[in-house]
């Protein structure tokens, strides 16, 4: 298994818009990877919950006509969502709680079998009708230690929620 994570770690994560304006080429791994259940991600996604892979903003590069809409986001933090100016459709976001990552929806990758969730985030705030993955975490908030720019998934010892 540590042989294809160490592939993945390589093999840079691609992905765009709707239309192909906007792209964008993550060298290295994701930092996290999880669904968010907020209320923010609800609507701004209209579904359930967005599911959001965190990378270091250095290892990140867009390209194409983004326009951002700023709002404080489940977290208490200013979290800034970038859209395609041509489609309209979510690509990457900047959270306030954690300045050195980018965030992309795990919907635009090229290859979006390469997702994998560690957690379901906000879990407090999910729809009634969201069915959740019962094998991943649930956080009922942020969970502590998420805005270090550091791998891995949840800090150990902090799971909380529904389960």
């Amino acid at each position: 298994m540590q042989a294809k994570q160490d592939v993945e770690a390589v093999e840079p994560y691609t992905g765009r818009c709707l239309c192909g304006q906007v792209r964008y080429v993550a060298r290295g791994a994701p930092v996290f990877a999880f669904n968010c259940h907020c209320r923010d991600c609800q609507r701004s996604t209209g579904c359930g919950y967005a599911p959001i892979l965190f990378f270091a903003r250095a290892d990140v590069q867009v390209s194409g006509p983004l326009a951002y809409h700023a709002i404080p986001g489940g977290s208490g933090h200013t979290i800034a969502r970038g859209f395609c100016s041509g489609c309209g459709a979510q690509v990457v976001g900047d959270a306030g709680l954690a300045p050195a990552l980018i965030s992309v929806r795990a919907g635009t990758l090229d290859d979006p079998s390469r997702y994998r969730p560690k957690a379901n985030v906000f879990a407090a705030q999910a729809a009634s009708w969201d069915a959740m993955d019962p094998q991943l975490p649930r956080f009922d908030r942020w969970p502590p230690g998420y805005g270090a720019a550091t791998a891995g998934g949840p800090p150990a010892g902090t799971r909380a929620g529904r389960g």
